[in-house]
């Protein structure tokens, strides 16, 4: 399933008016149509609802449209096995999409509405169906196959051309159901020559125009027989960044691990930060520093990357200049897997929610 364009029939939009300075809500219900009745129309007619669906209402030029000036944020949902409905760590994407906005100089969404939308805009679509069952079977795979509702909250400028600042952005809540991100087959990794960011430029907010350079490197990946795309510096080309769309980390021969410092060139991932506070609750020692690409092809057992979208997924080697370097036989390492078993397990309820993450919605 994967990423998919069905989406949610009840969507959220927010604009705000810079006479009143106040944020103004409303909600649109595209149709009533429930996730059984949609399930059971013929293709064609399914296609034109749910093409319906993405027809928000935004200008067609627009900062947002003409520069890719604009910041999103991606969030999930889960059916919990005793029956509920929970957001994982909304309030962090809530403090990171302020802080996204902030960067980009517009007036900028405050945080405990970005929570109470979230939570109302999975109660209003959950009446209606559309939010995926709990199925025991998610286990045998630690949920690594499960369903989620994947949460796209977005800014989009007014209409404007010239480049410029947005004085009244919309904000925008939709979702769809998804699964794995990754397609099957191989999980190599290959080095890239493309900057995916530079100091002092928008590498460390979640910035739309970011992602054009992730598309293209990831492409080139594909292309050639990779699954995923790793970035180095843009100062040295030797330090290692990130992944497409996933922050990266490496368990080395000693058992520590390491992923890349935050910085202005780094995007703080919210599974980043929950794995690192996982790991180190299981005594696992923990380094965010430096790591150079000559580390990693030579001092490193295991290797992963995590994201909203990507979980806990397995890397089985790194490309670089030609030279591959092999984790673990190709297989996922012990400190992944146990994390991912942590990770996945408190957000669909198998493991006690010690830590408070999953904000439950019904």
């Amino acid at each position: 399933m994967a990423f998919n364009l069905d989406l949610y029939p009840v969507i959220y939009l927010a604009q705000y008016n810079p006479a009143t300075k106040n944020w103004e809500e409303k909600w649109i219900e595209t149709d009533n149509i429930t996730y059984s009745e949609l399930c059971s129309m013929a293709p064609e007619k399914k296609a034109e609802i749910l093409a319906k669906r993405n027809q928000f209402g935004l200008p067609c030029v627009s900062y947002t449209s003409q520069y890719g000036y604009g910041c999103f944020e991606g969030m999930k949902a889960f059916s919990t096995k005793d029956g509920g409905i929970s957001i994982f760590r909304p309030d962090r994407n809530a403090a990171r999409f302020a802080s996204s906005m902030k960067g980009l100089k517009c007036p900028v969404f405050p945080e405990e509405m970005y929570v109470k939308a979230s939570e109302e805009f999975i109660k209003r679509n959950a009446k209606l169906g559309y939010i995926p069952e709990y199925d025991p079977e998610w286990e045998k795979d630690e949920f690594a196959s499960a369903s989620s509702v994947y949460m796209r909250p977005f800014m989009n400028s007014e209409g404007a051309i010239g480049v410029g600042c947005s004085t009244a952005p919309t904000v925008v809540i939709c979702a769809t159901t998804v699964s794995s991100y990754f397609k099957g087959g191989n999980t190599k990794a290959v080095t890239t020559k493309r900057v995916r960011a530079t100091p002092y430029g928008t590498g460390c907010i979640k910035c739309a125009s970011n992602y054009v350079i992730s598309a293209l490197a990831k492409k080139e990946a594909e292309e050639a027989g990779f699954m995923e795309v790793v970035y180095l510096d843009s100062e040295e080309h030797k330090y290692i960044q990130e992944g497409s769309s996933c922050n990266i980390f490496f368990v080395t021969k000693k058992g520590v691990l390491v992923t890349p410092e935050l910085g202005d060139t780094i995007l703080p991932g919210i599974t980043r930060a929950s794995v690192i506070e996982l790991a180190k609750q299981q005594g696992i020692p923990v380094e965010e520093r430096k790591i150079s690409i000559k580390e990693v092809m030579t001092k490193v057992d295991q290797c992963f990357v995590t994201g909203t979208a990507a979980g806990i997924t397995h890397i089985e080697s790194i490309t670089h200049e030609g030279k591959e370097a092999v984790f673990n036989n190709r297989q996922p390492g012990e400190i992944g897997k146990k994390l991912q078993h942590l990770l996945k397990g408190g957000q669909y309820g198998t493991i006690e929610d010690t830590n408070h993450w999953n904000y439950k919605v019904l």
